[in-house]
């Protein structure tokens, strides 16, 4: 048997990223409009209405895909901007939503049913019988899983649950379930959950003293930096602090997951869809990954050798790791 064709999943937050996407090779690539409904609300990124127009008619004409990530969950008592995102996606002709709360799907459901629906990993439907409900209840037609499963466990979720899968193929990982995050709520008041913001730049302070660089996020320090050492964005899960007079990384240690070498597996497993994350970086990230991933997997395709690419100069720390996907402990 042929390997199973994995799809291409592409992140944009810009125009200009969903068009080096879309020329990279991607085969869809997902976006937000620029509120809160989607989990990267920072300044700088995302779609307005007539942007998110062209970029699904720009993307339409190459061949590619659009899903529009409405993934954040509708603060108590005013759940019409999300409403109302749902209902733009529908009109903007998006080829999916992506999306995370359950009466948000509901809502999807029974306003707009022609309206493809995916279940975002912030949902963390990781058990078949999770799936089955957001299935049966919602006519969900793809679930995006979380970052914590073996691919044995994958493969057995996708063969039980009978949906679409996607996981995650690099970028940057999370200890937290899935965009549950409380420390970033903790460290600055605002929410990556109800406000789509996970240290916002807002908070983020550096500063030079006693010959190193300290990165802060609020009031909390996270981190202190050799001038040597490359200097990484400020967030607790990937703070490095002192505990028991030794300093380290204590919930998780800046890399990037990288799944090039695990592709077989992957379409053995019975994986729909293969997601890149970064919606917050620039298009020349954009394009390099991409265009790492399409090669890659049109040479899993045609059944030759995947070739050996080296991106740890945009991964974090400049290491990569398979995750949770090839999991030691348990």
């Amino acid at each position: 048997m042929s390997p199973r064709r994995l799809e291409l999943v592409c992140p944009a937050g810009t125009p200009a990223a969903l068009e080096a996407a879309v020329e990279a090779g991607a085969d869809a690539v997902y976006v937000g409009f620029r509120d809160e409904t989607n989990a990267r609300n920072f300044p700088g990124l995302n779609f307005d209405r007539d942007e998110m127009r062209d970029g699904i008619a720009h993307a339409h004409r190459h061949g590619a895909k659009v899903f529009i990530a409405i993934n954040t969950f509708p603060a108590a008592g005013d759940a019409d901007p999300w409403h109302r995102a749902v209902a733009d996606a529908a009109r903007l002709k998006a080829d999916a939503v992506i999306l995370a709360d359950i009466g948000l799907c509901d809502y999807a459901t029974r306003h707009f049913p022609n309206l493809r629906r995916h279940l975002s990993v912030q949902a963390s439907a990781s058990t078949a019988d999770a799936v089955r409900f957001y299935v049966e209840q919602f006519g969900v037609q793809r679930i995006v899983l979380p970052r914590v499963l073996t691919m044995a466990e994958i493969s057995a979720l996708t063969a039980e649950a009978k949906v679409e899968t996607e996981i995650f193929a690099f970028g940057g990982l999370c200890v937290m379930a899935e965009g549950r995050c409380s420390l970033s709520s903790y460290a600055t008041g605002q929410s990556p959950n109800i406000r789509g913001v996970c240290s916002p730049a807002s908070h983020v302070a550096y500063e030079q003293r006693d010959g190193m660089l300290t990165s802060r996020l609020g009031t909390f320090a996270i981190n202190r930096f050799r001038d040597d050492e490359p200097a990484g964005y400020p967030t607790l899960c990937k703070g490095r602090f002192v505990a028991r007079d030794r300093p380290s990384y204590l919930f998780e240690e800046p890399t990037s997951l990288n799944v090039l070498r695990l592709l077989p597996e992957i379409a053995a497993a019975g994986v729909t869809a293969l997601k890149i994350e970064g919606r917050q970086r620039g298009r020349a990230y954009v394009t390099q990954v991409v265009t790492a991933f399409r090669r890659a997997l049109d040479a899993l395709a045609a059944g030759a050798t995947i070739p050996d690419i080296d991106l740890s100069s945009i991964s974090e720390g400049s290491r990569d790791t398979a995750g949770a996907y090839r999991r030691g402990w348990q």
